[in-house]
Order: C-alpha cells, then structure tokens, then sequence
C-alpha cells in the first residue's frame, strides 16, 4: 500500500465511544495507524465515562449534562439527543478544532445506530462536519440486532434517512448476524457478563477490519508489493456513497507448499516449474478473496448490487503475485458483475499469514435492512395504535 488513509476518528454515544477505543487499542498494540490518535469522542450523560482503556479524558466530550431530561443518557430517545447535541454542539467543536485536519484524509464518525445517542447525535454530527471541512465524512454504523427490539430498528432506519444522503460513504455492521440472540440481554435473563465479552470480542473484530483495510503500517511505504495502493483508491471506492460492506478472510502460510502444490505437482508438467507455482498462487489468492465475501461480510448483501469494490492482499511481498491480484480482480469483475475494481497490496514483511480485505460499496440489495424496516414500521404502527386505543374506548 502506498500513502496510507489517515482519519480523525469520532465516536459518538456509548458504544461508539467503545469502538473508537477498540479502534485505537488495535493501533497501540501493532504498527498500523489510521488515526494517529487524532481522535474524539461524544456522549450525552450526567457524568464523564471512565471506562476507556486507550482514550485521555481530554479526547472524550460530555454533553447534556445540565439537561434536565438526562440521567446516565437519553433513554433511547433520539429526538432529544438531536436537541442536546445541537445546543450543546459549541463545546465539541472546541475538541474538533485541536485536531489538525488539514493534514488528514477526512472523518470516520462511529456510532451504533439502535440507542438514541448514536443514532440522534451522530446524523447532526455528521451535517455538521460536513459544513465544517472541505474532507470526506465516512461512517461507520453498527445496526441493532432484531431482539434489541422495534425502537431500536425506528431509531435506525430514521437514522439512516439522515445519514446516508448526508455522508460520503456509510459503513455497516450488522449485530444480528455477528453476536446472534443469546447475546443480547432479554427479560433480565440473559448472562451479561457472555454478552459484554460478545460485545467486546465482536468490536475488536470489526475495529481490527477497519483497520486491515485503510490502514497502512509504519514500514509498508518502503516495501513495494506486487500493486500498490494508497488512500486516493479507498477515497474513489467510496466515491458513490450509500451503503458498504466489508470483507475478510485469512490464512495461515505453510512453507511446505500445502495441498494445492502438491496436487500441481501430479499435473503433466507440473511439480517444481515457475509456471506451475504461479498458477497455485493464483488460485490460493482468488479463494481467499472468494472466502472474505463469502463468509461473514460485516452486512449481509447480495454481492452484485455493489457498485465499485476494493481488494487489499496482505502478506509478506514475495506471496503477493501480480498474476493473482489478476486472477482475484477478474473473479470479483465477475462476482459483482462491475469492472469497478480495485486491487493493491499490504505488504508484510516476514507475516506468516495472507489476508484479503473486501470493501463493496453502494451495495443497493440488503436483506437485513429491509427487515429492519419492515420491524420499525410495524413498531410504528403497534405505539399508535396503544396511543389511540383510550379514545377509541371512550
């Protein structure tokens, strides 16, 4: 990868502050840097959170405080973060301007979209940056799980009316499909302790996706791959906005050669010519790239409804072959039915495995947010009716 992406990132809400803080535990313990710790979070509470491992009190705004109407948040309800963070909204722009952003590639504001924090505040957040910088507005929005309830999914789907027109790229998680039911805490009879560990687990996997694709590391600008990449790529992926989704799959590298080399070795002219190896690269790296969208995709999607899409191969330089970044593009030319693809490499010096990273952008056909809809709108309906139903008892 060439010159690498670099992003304020902005987490807004509890746990968008917690991914945030996942994102930059992820940048302290390895090399790759995607925000440099230019970073900020925003949450509406009575009192300052202390529950980050990586973020300074400076680095986190308070807001609502004096509201009368907040306690330890706003409940859900997403008109009243609107109201909050617009009157409040001086006192985060104070933070924003300590962050030089001149120097970065633009903003990725982060926020789940189910509460009323993340989905009130972030929508006005992001119509405010874009006033604010001349840079692109990403953002990266975990959906709530269907058992979080119809209120949740009125949250999100209102939410996304507001942001998907407003920002440059919308990035999606997908709960339901990453923790699953138990998970989430129901009746009071969930484990809590199994859901706070599935709720970590899963931001660190998705913290460490975001970083695997736009971030570089501290010594690739000096290793030349087979294709190199840098963040005017990921910018021009992006470029269409709407909805994305990404991919990720890896292996681990067997210096004996593995299954597949011994398999061409039993090919007329097969076993130690060049030819031969560069064929098993190939067909290693193009079911890799098959495998990063065809396993969990961080939001289900029917792959062809992509508009553009981008591939980053990690690994160390002598694994990254020029005819499989080839092979892989031409398959995802054919899988998304797009010649809007993009391919370059990370290379990893001495790593002992390969990855593919798969960004799909502007998917257009998504299951799960049909069926969130689907339960906002019926929610709708259900409150009211229990609204109307006194009077229509009189």
């Amino acid at each position: 990868m060439g010159e690498a992406m670099k992003l304020a990132l902005v987490g807004v809400g509890g746990a968008g502050s917690r991914l945030v803080d996942a994102i930059r535990g992820i940048e302290v313990e390895g090399d790759r840097q995607l925000c440099y710790g230019h970073l900020l979070t925003v949450d509406i509470s009575r009192t300052v959170a202390d529950e980050f491992d990586h973020l300074s009190p400076e680095q986190h705004v308070t807001i609502g405080d004096t509201h009368r109407e907040v306690d330890e948040g706003v409940d859900g309800d997403q008109d009243l973060a609107v109201e909050i963070i617009r009157t409040d909204f001086p006192e985060i722009q104070r933070s924003l301007d300590s962050i030089p952003m001149r120097k970065l590639d633009g903003v990725l504001v982060v926020a789940s979209l189910g509460g009323g924090t993340g989905s009130g505040a972030s929508a006005v957040l992001v119509e405010r940056l874009q006033d604010m910088y001349d840079k692109p507005v990403y953002v990266l929005g975990v959906l709530p799980a269907e058992r979080e309830g119809g209120h949740a999914a009125l949250n999100a789907a209102r939410s996304l009316r507001s942001i998907v027109p407003a920002a440059d790229s919308v990035m999606l998680f997908d709960n339901d499909r990453w923790l699953g039911g138990d998970a989430i805490e129901a009746d009071g009879d969930a484990d809590t302790d199994t859901a706070a560990e599935r709720y970590e687990q899963t931001n660190r996997e998705l913290a460490s996706r975001v970083l695997r694709l736009f971030a570089g590391g501290d010594d690739a600008a000096a290793t030349i791959g087979a294709n190199t990449m840098d963040s005017s790529d990921i910018v021009r992926t992006l470029s269409p906005g709407g909805v994305a989704s990404i991919g990720y799959a890896s292996t681990e590298l067997d210096d004996s050669g593995g299954l597949l080399s011994w398999l061409f070795s039993l090919l007329p002219g097969g076993g130690d010519d060049e030819e031969s190896d560069d064929r098993t690269d190939a067909l290693k790296i193009q079911s890799l790239v098959r495998q990063s969208i065809n396993s969990r995709l961080t939001l289900p999607c029917e792959v062809s409804s992509a508009e553009r899409v981008l591939v980053v191969l990690s690994g160390p330089p002598e694994e990254l072959s020029r005819r499989g970044f080839e092979s892989a593009r031409q398959w995802l030319e054919e899988e998304t039915e797009t010649v809007e693809v993009l391919a370059g490499d990370d290379p990893r010096p001495g790593s002992s495995t390969i990855s593919a990273s798969v960004l799909l952008s502007n998917v257009t056909e998504v299951p799960r947010i049909d069926a969130m809809q689907r339960q906002a709108v019926e929610h709708k309906h259900t409150s009211a009716d229990r609204v109307q139903a006194p009077d229509e008892s009189d």
